[in-house]
């Protein structure tokens, strides 16, 4: 199994009752849920009979399956409706960690636990390996040509697929299994050549008018099927930044692709060496650098970032009294990624000891009460 930076993140929040891990089909979630919690009973629900016994008596279900240690329920969203049980099952009884989720669908994950786990869940999501992971594992690739062209899906290097064995099926999949479900597409060739003129577009602004004149379909369709896309973890998109954020508003973001495997195969690209020549290398290597960026993103522990008068401010919070350097880590790497001044975070804790540092500022819990009208004063003109 790949060691993966959302472990540590997993055990701190399985101080809920319930723990959910997103992400894209084959990110590794089921690995890292049995990995984390081994202990835990581990049901897929994408299995047709034990999703039937889920919904049609999900309170027998639990109880058949109720143990010491806990429940890993696999592809959840396949049985959405016995999430209002395990809200019962863990206001009643109130065992931490107790339910994993798996899912590979945000949106929907998202929408069952804003109706039914709100206040009770812990979610982390999990994309495919980031460069440091795959580093970390020894298998990040000397050539970046070829690190591009791989992607990071965590099957292609534990089973040491070739991704051309890897992601056209995975593509196939994805279109004959999530979208049928999602929605009603007629013509799955024509989402298909969706998908791959988003390929084409990688690490340039979104114009849906031209995607969707090329396509041959209404702008609205694409905007529902980019929506389809990002809720699937296939690309996300970002805004430009703009001081003016009315201006910000108006501008087009840029598309990117979480994994540039992926957008190597719809591309139909076959080799590094292709890819090395190909005039998609910039774009491809731009989203294989923001993606990562992303990822890390991810990874940090930073509890909130203040905007105030258009500054992003890191506040980490710790709730041990007495302070050491290790509660100022967190910052730290939000500063080296974001290249801000690592002075003008704050870390506020359980004591009353307040001191600016090289790191950040130091902030006892009384004086917090004031950290926002402080933020004002300094950052507003």
């Amino acid at each position: 199994m790949f060691k993966r930076e959302l472990e540590s993140t997993l055990l701190r929040l399985a101080k809920f009752p319930v723990v959910a891990i997103l992400g894209p089909r084959q990110s590794g979630k089921t690995t890292l849920a049995r990995a984390v919690f081994k202990n835990h009973i581990f049901l897929n629900l994408e299995s047709p009979h034990i999703r039937e016994l889920a919904i049609k008596d999900p309170i027998a279900f639990l109880r058949e399956n109720e143990n010491e240690y806990g429940i890993i329920l696999d592809e959840f969203q396949y049985a959405p409706e016995i999430l209002s049980y395990i809200q019962v099952e863990s206001d009643e009884k109130k065992r931490p960690g107790y339910f994993v989720l798996t899912g590979s669908q945000n949106f929907l994950m998202n929408q069952a636990v804003s109706q039914s786990l709100a206040g009770r869940v812990g979610i982390v999501t999990l994309l495919p390996l980031s460069i440091k992971e795959l580093k970390d594992n020894k298998a990040l690739p000397e050539n970046v040509n070829e690190a591009i062209f791989n992607g990071g899906y965590p099957r292609l290097y534990a089973e040491k697929f070739s991704p051309l064995e890897l992601y056209p099926p995975y593509i196939q999949s994805y279109l004959e299994r999530d979208i049928r479900q999602l929605v009603k597409v007629e013509n799955l060739r024509t989402y298909q050549k969706f998908m791959q003129l988003c390929a084409g577009r990688v690490g340039q602004l979104l114009n849906i008018a031209d995607i969707a004149t090329n396509c041959g379909v209404h702008r609205q369709t694409v905007e529902s099927w980019i929506s389809i896309l990002e809720a699937s973890y296939v690309i996300f998109t970002l805004k430009p930044y703009w001081e003016n954020f009315k201006k910000r508003a108006t501008k087009m973001p840029k598309l990117y692709f979480y994994d540039t495997g992926l957008a190597c195969s719809l591309l139909d690209i076959t080799s590094s060496a292709q890819l090395a020549v190909s005039s998609f290398r910039g774009p491809l290597f731009e989203s294989f650098m923001i993606s990562d960026l992303h990822k890390q993103y991810g990874y940090i522990e930073v509890d909130c970032l203040a905007n105030v008068g258009n500054h992003l401010i890191p506040i980490e919070t710790k709730s041990g009294e007495t302070a050491n350097s290790d509660y100022f880590v967190g910052l730290t790497k939000w500063n080296e990624l974001a290249e801000t001044d690592p002075t003008k975070g704050y870390v506020v804790y359980g004591g009353n000891y307040t001191q600016s540092t090289n790191s950040g500022r130091l902030l006892g819990w009384k004086d917090a009460g004031n950290l926002m009208i402080e933020l004002e004063e300094t950052y507003t003109i």
